[in-house]
């Protein structure tokens, strides 16, 4: 169980704050414990990195993670942050990290329930994408099976595996991209035929139903 937020008391109010006004503080170098649900209830919302990877054995595996983005674009790269399992590399780094390979799917609100589901811990030799009830679709350029029902996908290589406390922040090269035609425009991503979900804070997801756009300052 992820531990509680520990709540501020009178004697250290944030700085600044009137005595009707409650606050909560937290001292990073005095807090017990994990700031996971303060950290993932703050950076919100996060994109899904719904990666898939092969045992070296050639099972294949599938499982989201939210600590997710694009880390550079020229050359094209992906990041995603596992955190790491009670005896280290959690499946999905460990294969990446043996096999140099992996795909990022694109999370839609259609395909939720099944993401959520390839978070459900297996067996060993079993597959999420079984167990979900997902097809398959090759990949071009590695090894991995692709969501088939995912809109985007990204074929990566892997750049560098890199530990991070109790994390493990692993970056791949973008080697092939598959964009179904009901998210593209003349060939390119339509932000407003996109349906995506963000991940929140516990069992709480967001959709992108409302949006706004807004002209950039010259």
């Amino acid at each position: 169980m992820e531990p509680a937020e520990e709540r501020s008391t009178e004697g250290n109010r944030a700085p600044g704050s009137s005595d009707d006004v409650s606050s909560v503080t937290i001292d990073v170098h005095e807090h017990e414990g994990s700031l996971y649900r303060v950290l993932s209830s703050a950076i919100v919302p996060r994109a899904i990195a719904w990666v898939s990877t092969c045992n070296p054995d050639g099972t294949d595996n599938l499982a989201p993670y939210s600590f997710a983005t694009v880390a550079s674009v020229d050359p094209p790269v992906v990041l995603f942050a596992p955190v790491d399992g009670a005896n280290g590399l959690k499946d999905t780094p460990r294969n990446v990290e043996a096999t140099g390979e992996f795909v990022l799917n694109f999370v839609t609100e259609d395909l939720a329930p099944a993401m959520n589901e390839t978070s459900a811990t297996l067996e060993a030799g079993e597959s999420e994408f079984d167990h979900a009830g997902l097809e398959r679709a090759p990949s071009v350029t590695v090894d991995p099976p692709r969501v088939k029902k995912s809109p985007i996908a990204l074929e990566c290589t892997l750049r560098e595996l890199h530990p991070v406390g109790g994390s493990t922040l692993v970056l791949g090269d973008v080697q092939y991209v598959h964009l179904d035609d009901s998210v593209t425009t003349g060939g390119t991503i339509d932000i407003e035929h996109v349906d995506p979900i963000g991940r929140l804070a516990g069992s709480w997801y967001a959709r992108a139903g409302d949006r706004f756009s807004l002209d950039r300052p010259r």
